[in-house]
């Protein structure tokens, strides 16, 4: 029996930001002096993004929304693009605060009665008014900025089972991130679901607990 389970939040309860960053990818392409796709910006931006993150940590510390802009000029500069990244980065900043639920979220929540801990490598502003937007409350909410790092890397999974008093064991993990979630878990010694709600293959090096389409899935294993 789990004693608390740990929730990633974008991507598990309520929708990422992929259709903006569509949209802000279809701007570049317009704009810019290099012929490239949707796709290929899309791929760009997302390296240069995930290539800041896990450097990132102690002393060495940046939020996301830094991490974010900083990959987004970087993007827009390398396809010669016309945009302007603070503006399109206001677009994401939005989302990220306003970010509505999937239609599974409210029911797991209502009928799981251990401890919930968010465990997010999202900025603790913009998570926070993201929780406020959809009216949810959770035990311990555990940023990238709290653990001064980001998933993969177990220093917030760490500080989550600090703060809930648990060991690795006693928790559940489940996350849409095969690369943060389920391997970050992992170093930490947890458990980890992955919700596949987009019915990805499932790559041979990452192997999680449990696989599931719904967090509906998980009720009878967490109550």
């Amino acid at each position: 029996m789990f004693k608390a389970v740990f929730l990633d939040f974008y991507g598990t309860l309520v929708h990422e930001d992929d259709v903006w960053i569509d949209e802000i990818c279809g701007k570049i392409a317009v704009s810019s002096t290099v012929q490239a796709t949707k796709g290929e910006i899309g791929r760009y931006w997302w390296d240069s993004f995930s290539s800041r993150l896990l450097p990132s940590y102690g002393d060495a510390f940046i939020t996301q929304r830094d991490i974010e802009l900083m990959a987004l000029e970087e993007t827009i500069a390398y396809f010669g693009s016309t945009c302007h990244s603070e503006e399109q980065c206001q677009i994401l900043f939005k989302h990220w605060q306003t970010a509505p639920m999937f239609e599974d979220t409210l029911a797991f929540l209502r009928a799981v009665d251990i401890p919930r801990i968010i465990v997010s490598n999202i900025d603790r502003d913009d998570i926070e008014a993201a929780i406020h937007h959809n009216g949810l409350t959770f035990d311990h909410i555990i940023t990238s900025e709290d653990a001064r790092s980001y998933k993969p890397r177990s220093e917030m999974f760490q500080q989550a089972l600090h703060i809930s008093n648990l060991k690795p064991e006693d928790v559940l993990h489940i996350g849409d991130s095969l690369t943060n979630d389920i391997v970050g878990a992992h170093n930490a010694g947890i458990r980890a679901a992955w919700i596949n709600r987009r019915n990805k293959p499932l790559p041979q090096h990452c192997t999680p607990d449990y696989t599931i389409h719904s967090l509906i899935e998980l009720i009878p294993l967490l109550t």
